[in-house]
């Protein structure tokens, strides 16, 4: 019989592939009031126990508030570098291999930084991972969906000098009332320039907005879509195009998109054949990185060591890598689940 221990164990040991992290959403209370000093920004909070009292929210509006004021305290490359460092350090401890990480560039431009300033800093990071910490990347920039569809495209070109080292855009922000046909548009031209398309849907929104994104914006993967389980048809489709489901637990939780762990749809969505996958979003809000959110839904919803492993090879399989690079990742989880039996 396969224990809670022995499933902690293998969540552990098994390779992983991040694909729905905001570094932004990285910067831990700890960090925040560490760059607020080190920047002379003026923050409304004294102490860490303030910073950890803003961090509880109820809803993903409540969440943007504090999410968007916590920005404010990044404002050189080296801040942006050590971020993200600091989340490749935190991950590498969970045997992350690979990311594919989101930034959000308008957040900083509009309160006045040039977009190199935080693209310079993370890429720095995220070009020596692989050497200190045995991590790939890929980096995906998001436009903010409650700003016009005007904005975005001033992003796309901002970002021009910076394409051969962006792999895709995505779209984030408050999802109800922007739904994905705002920016039709924006993705259309980006996909002309050879990036990878994903959209956050279904996740406060409704299943319609699943669609749009899979029609107007005609996205390569899906972040969230809880919420496309409420329609077959969707479901069935997602299902049969081997769409990846970047679903986000934890979170979930946080945001009150599920009311209690054991109602998250994660054992369905792999019942019903769904390519899903478990990330931590924004972890420095929501309460956990990658491992406790595999080892907490597992035990919420009652994972099997089959469906745990399954997610694993997921996260490799839905990741933008070259085949080869998926299938070198596949044998060593193999290998891992082969010596844990």
């Amino acid at each position: 019989m396969t224990t809670t221990d022995d499933l902690d164990a293998l969540i552990a040991a098994l390779p992983k592939a991040e694909l729905h992290l905001h570094l932004e959403g990285s910067l831990e209370p700890e960090q925040l009031m560490m760059f607020a000093e080190r920047n002379g920004v003026d923050i409304p909070f004294k102490t860490l126990e303030d910073v950890r009292a803003a961090y509880d929210f109820s809803n993903l509006q409540d969440f943007l508030d504090i999410y968007y004021q916590g920005m404010s305290v990044l404002q050189t490359e080296a801040d942006f570098h050590d971020l993200t460092d600091a989340y490749l350090k935190r991950v590498a401890a969970d045997n992350v291999r690979h990311v594919e990480v989101f930034f959000d560039p308008q957040g900083h431009t509009e309160r006045g930084l040039p977009f190199d300033v935080p693209i310079g800093g993370i890429l720095k990071a995220l070009d020596a991972a692989e050497e200190k910490y045995g991590i790939t990347y890929r980096l995906i920039m998001c436009f903010l969906r409650h700003l016009p569809e005007e904005d975005a495209f001033e992003t796309l070109a901002q970002a021009e000098p910076w394409l051969d080292r962006i792999h895709g855009v995505g779209l984030d922000s408050s999802e109800v009332g922007h739904p994905p046909s705002k920016f039709e548009r924006v993705f259309a031209a980006a996909r002309e320039k050879g990036l990878k398309l994903v959209a956050h849907a279904g996740e406060e929104g409704p299943p319609d907005y699943v669609y749009e994104a899979l029609d107007l914006l005609k996205i390569d993967r899906i972040d969230h879509g809880n919420r496309s389980l409420e329609d077959d048809a969707l479901t069935a489709r997602i299902r049969e195009a081997g769409l990846t489901l970047t679903v986000c637990p934890l979170s979930n939780l946080s945001l009150c998109v599920v009311d209690d762990l054991k109602d998250h749809p994660m054992k369905k969505m792999l019942a019903l054949g769904l390519k899903a996958t478990i990330n931590s979003d924004d972890p420095a809000y929501f309460g956990g990185y990658m491992n406790q959110n595999f080892r907490e839904t597992a035990k919420a919803v009652g994972l099997t060591r089959e469906e745990i492993i399954q997610l694993a090879k997921n996260s490799f399989t839905g990741a933008f890598l070259p085949e080869a690079e998926q299938a070198r990742h596949l044998a060593e989880i193999d290998k891992v689940a082969a010596s844990m039996v």
